[in-house]
């Protein structure tokens, strides 16, 4: 019997699935065997203004279907996601070395998403100003055009659909670009709009690598809006690339969030929530906390019991339903993170647990890495200030609420935290003094589809979810009417 051929991937453009016109394509690996499963279309410049074309002549007639249209379809789309749930989960958890439960959720959050800007659709519009001229203003509420969204390898579909949905709903056209580890899951969002009664043309996905369709995505002069979800540094390209055309630009960046443990804390909820809100995704995460601030009281005692937690975590295969942590997305990625290791204990850091990779035979192909635990971390070491974007957690003393503050403000990044006490007064003083996008207290979950999420600093600019993303895919006309 002949060994069986992985399978192909074209594009999807104008509602056919199509190769690249150059016939490239590229291999994708299962980051959990290291084995080649698929073959996927690699889309450059000329791909990219084929679908950019689609997407602009779709726009005309996606704008003028009606609200209640337009929220019926999307409605579909959702109802299709869930009943393609357990296939969705499974390619995306073997795409991306997930756990096969946290799939399950992230498939299920991609259905939410859609059925949320569904509703929202006609519950927001323009209005009618005073204004001190005789005669009536008002505005109206109208698509930015073609909209180029770029979603990154560690949530594809949860991602994809965080920007699809809202961009849908205010009657945009797009141009999906996932990113090149992991488009599985986007292809197939894109077959199912179409088989949901999305007109083709309104949804194109094009696979390929960042520097090659990215950029010429960025470029194109007929795109309107660019939202971007990846690291700084290449956020920093998109908007020098956007700033060539003024193009709209949202970018959700990097993170190295504070978790912040006061004495007064439930240790029995904030060990584990902590553990969890770092080794989510085996810490492929730009919201990890990977920052624990404890203060001196309990610093011990917190520190035996977060090893004891990590101790216990079971490493497996990504379809194994008892697997708690996965692999990372790639070898490569997996070696970049395990390189942290002996930097933090050249700076002087106490490596507690973990940071090894399995040596079980059913993982040894794959990239894998034992969590890992630093401890006596000072906030000006590398392995407390670069984002690391794996499994590996520094824990570090603090002794005043003032001086907790100062340390977790002490990076470039402002994304996410969390703070732990059962005081409401000082929950609130810390929360407002922090800089971040987004904080949680009392859990490690600051993630909600009602609610805006983004950063600041060097975390980006413009915010995803709740109602307020809506104003980045819409432009208001003002239009007076004189008596």
């Amino acid at each position: 019997m002949g060994l069986s051929l992985p399978m192909m991937e074209h594009l999807l453009i104008d509602g056919d699935r199509r190769p690249a016109v150059s016939g490239s394509q590229f291999d994708l690996t299962d980051p959990a065997t290291g084995q080649v499963w698929a073959a996927i279309a690699a889309g450059d410049a000329v791909d990219v203004d084929i679908a950019v074309q689609s997407a602009d002549r779709a726009r005309g007639h996606w704008r003028k279907v009606n609200s209640r249209d337009r929220t019926r379809l999307l409605l579909r789309l959702a109802d299709l996601i869930r009943v393609n749930l357990e296939s969705l989960a499974r390619l995306e958890s073997r795409n991306a070395g997930k756990p096969i439960r946290e799939a399950r959720d992230e498939v299920n959050l991609a259905a939410d998403c859609f059925e949320y800007y569904a509703g929202a659709i006609n519950k927001v519009g323009g209005q009618t100003i005073p204004v001190a001229a005789a005669g009536t203003s008002l505005t109206f509420r109208e698509p930015v055009g073609v909209c180029g969204l770029i979603i990154p390898w560690n949530f594809p579909i949860a991602i994809a659909a965080w920007k699809l949905a809202p961009a849908l709903a205010m009657g945009n056209t797009i141009v999906l670009k996932p990113a090149s580890q992991t488009p599985l899951t986007a292809l197939r969002l894109g077959e199912l709009a179409l088989e949901a009664g999305i007109p083709p043309g309104v949804l194109n996905v094009v696979t390929g690598s960042g520097a090659i369709a990215g950029n010429a995505l960025v470029r194109h002069p007929l795109v309107r809006k660019i939202s971007f979800t990846g690291s700084t540094e290449v956020g920093i390209q998109v908007m020098k690339l956007a700033a060539e055309d003024i193009k709209r630009v949202t970018l959700e960046l990097g993170g190295k969030s504070a978790n912040l443990i006061f004495a007064d804390a439930d240790l029995d909820l904030a060990v584990p929530k902590s553990m969890w809100s770092v080794l989510g995704n085996a810490g492929q995460d730009c919201c990890a906390r990977s920052r624990i601030l404890v203060q001196r009281s309990i610093y011990d005692t917190f520190l035996t019991q977060l090893t004891q937690q990590f101790q216990s975590l079971k490493i497996g295969l990504p379809l194994e339903e008892s697997t708690e942590i996965g692999c990372l997305i790639s070898t490569a990625h997996r070696d970049r993170v395990a390189d942290y290791i002996p930097m933090g204990q050249a700076e002087g850091a106490t490596l507690l647990w973990g940071g090894t990779i399995p040596t079980a035979a059913h993982l040894a192909d794959g990239a894998y890495l034992v969590p890992a635990i630093f401890a006596d971390v000072q906030p000006t070491m590398r392995i407390a200030q670069e984002e690391i974007f794996g499994p590996v957690v520094c824990v570090m003393p603090f002794d005043t609420e003032a001086e907790a503050i100062a340390i977790a403000n002490d990076s470039f990044y402002g994304l996410s935290g969390s703070i732990w006490t059962r005081d409401i007064g000082r929950a609130l003083r810390v929360a407002r003094a922090i800089e971040t996008g987004v904080l949680s207290i009392n859990t490690g979950h600051s993630v909600h589809l009602e609610a805006p999420f983004g950063g600041v600093k060097r975390s980006g600019l413009g915010r995803e979810l709740g109602m307020a993303v809506l104003d980045h895919y819409s432009e208001f006309k003002s239009v007076f009417i004189a008596e």
